[in-house]
């Protein structure tokens, strides 16, 4: 009776699934092309940043004297490290800027396009009405406030005052 027990909670206890990585490295030692060129972008990138921030400091020596030499020394064994961070988030931000296709239209019929698609849909009453319909209307009303407050925070840095302009 006691050897049916075991057999009983084995049948009854879930089964567990694990699933298999596939292709996740290469037989040469664990790195793939992109990775090693990625690697390599990134050191390159830390020693360009690298010879642009020394040539900042530099630069922030020379045109703020003790004051500059001081800030140059401050970063002390962080300078390095900051420098890797920085680098690694401005090649992030590039692929993003080129995965979501943030660039600006490059040529002028494409240009066109996109205006003359904005004034057909805003001329046109049925497009409206689907809007509302549909409920789309509130994630185009959530553009519109974007579009507004991106051009009021431009108009203040623009101003250099948060209210009216400094006539003095």
């Amino acid at each position: 009776m006691r050897a049916s027990v075991p057999f009983r909670l084995a049948q009854l206890r879930p089964r567990v699934h694990v699933q298999k990585r596939f292709a996740s490295s290469t037989p040469g030692g664990g790195f793939n092309v992109n990775t090693a060129e990625a690697q390599k972008k990134a050191e390159e990138a830390v020693a360009a940043a690298g010879k642009r921030l020394g040539q900042a400091v530099e630069v922030g020596k020379k045109y703020m004297g003790p004051v500059g030499e001081k800030a140059g020394s401050m970063l002390g064994s962080y300078r390095e490290p900051l420098l890797y961070n920085l680098s690694v988030a401005r090649e992030f931000l590039k692929q993003v800027y080129v995965a979501e296709r943030l660039q600006p239209p490059t040529s002028l019929p494409v240009f066109q396009h996109a205006y003359s698609t904005l004034w057909s849909r805003a001329s046109n009453p049925a497009y409206w009405r689907e809007l509302v319909r549909s409920g789309d209307w509130t994630k185009v009303g959530v553009y519109a406030l974007e579009a507004y407050g991106i051009f009021k925070i431009g108009e203040i840095i623009g101003r250099r005052s948060l209210v009216g302009y400094k006539v003095e």
